[in-house]
């Protein structure tokens, strides 16, 4: 397994993490995910573990907590051999304060968390979504406050716009607040708007991309053909409308590619989808689910090799858009690009 520093942190994580969002099961849409029990968990964390994937991922939002209750008590007597990392800010319910990153609401989710992982810190705490009802000031203070009770390491974001992100960081840098050094964004090989301003903005401020659902919200499992059906026990059923949309001809286009890589490589078409992923640039980690053994060893075959620059090529290839405004002038017009030529790097990133 390979390790990177987390951003521009001192934390080094592992390329691959286990998701939990399968743990618990419980409504209908997490359910659609998984119901992993406390058995079946600790399994998962066993064989994640040999492989050297230390680092498990989970948010109160999970299951309504399950997914932090079976994680606790999968990793119990062990915790000194993981990094724990949550998130907070959804609805937990529907009244009021809870909700959203205001001081009460991010002190009772880091204790709740604490309380149902069995734990005394959390190594990496994120918000969930960016609350614009909140100051960011406020919000900071109380990471800041949390960071030093010895509640929580390190801190993050998810789904943070360019602006957001940005904005937060000037403002714990103004007040001498921790800055956030990670972003959990969603990226794949068929969502690859993360490269057009927040890879960009990762790389010169130091914030490691976290990345979920790298496999395009279970799209890019090899079991999604043209023509075909979608497999009965596909999550799609249930969750597709929450999920990040994606064009029917990007998604064949991308799945032909794969599946002629994957016949080249000997690989499977996950393996592929993920190797291609953990070669990106500002990428820490890349999140993994599985709701067995079988596909977590399969996920864990992503690492080890390397796909060849001819194959990379053909996965770009496949999966490229057009820029959006106000990226396309620096890809479309010379005297733009002469400019800013080349903002993002695409070499490999390098093991630690």
């Amino acid at each position: 397994m390979e390790y990177r520093q987390l951003g521009a942190s001192g934390l080094k994580v592992p390329a691959l993490s286990l998701g939990t969002g399968t743990f618990g099961g419980r409504g209908a849409f997490f359910g659609a995910w998984g119901d992993t029990d406390a058995v079946e968990a600790r399994r998962l964390v066993d064989i994640a573990l040999d492989a050297g994937i230390t680092m498990f991922d989970s948010a109160d939002v999970y299951s309504g907590g399950a997914s932090e209750e079976v994680l606790g008590q999968a990793i119990k007597g062990r915790r000194d051999q993981v990094i724990l990392s949550t998130k907070a800010g959804l609805p937990m319910g529907d009244g009021p304060g809870d909700h959203g990153t205001s001081r009460a609401r991010l002190i009772k989710a880091t204790e709740d968390a604490l309380r149902r992982l069995g734990t005394d810190h959390l190594d990496l705490f994120q918000l969930h979504g960016y609350d614009a009802a909140t100051p960011v000031e406020e919000v900071l203070a109380t990471l800041d406050q949390l960071v030093r009770e010895g509640k929580v390491r390190y801190t993050g974001v998810s789904n943070f716009s360019g602006w957001q992100l940005m904005k937060s960081l000037s403002t714990a840098e103004k007040y001498g607040h921790p800055r956030y050094v990670a972003h959990q964004v969603y990226y794949s090989l068929i969502g690859r708007d993360y490269e057009w301003e927040l890879m960009p903005l990762g790389l010169d401020q130091g914030v490691g991309a976290v990345v979920w659902s790298p496999l395009g919200w279970g799209r890019l499992t090899g079991k999604i053909r043209r023509g075909r059906p979608l497999p009965e026990r596909s999550r799609l059923h249930e969750t597709a409308a929450a999920g990040p949309p994606v064009e029917d001809e990007l998604l064949h286009r991308v799945v032909d590619a794969l599946d002629e890589i994957a016949e080249e490589t000997g690989r499977t078409v996950p393996q592929v989808a993920l190797n291609w992923l953990l070669r990106r640039p500002s990428v820490s980690s890349v999140i993994v689910g599985a709701r067995n053994e079988e596909q977590l060893r399969q996920n864990i075959g992503a690492v080890g090799w390397s796909l060849a620059p001819e194959q990379v090529a053909k996965l770009d290839a496949a999966s490229a858009k057009d820029a959006p405004y106000p990226y396309f002038p620096y890809q479309r017009q010379e005297g733009f690009a002469r400019l800013n030529p080349a903002p993002v790097d695409l070499t490999p990133p390098r093991a630690a």
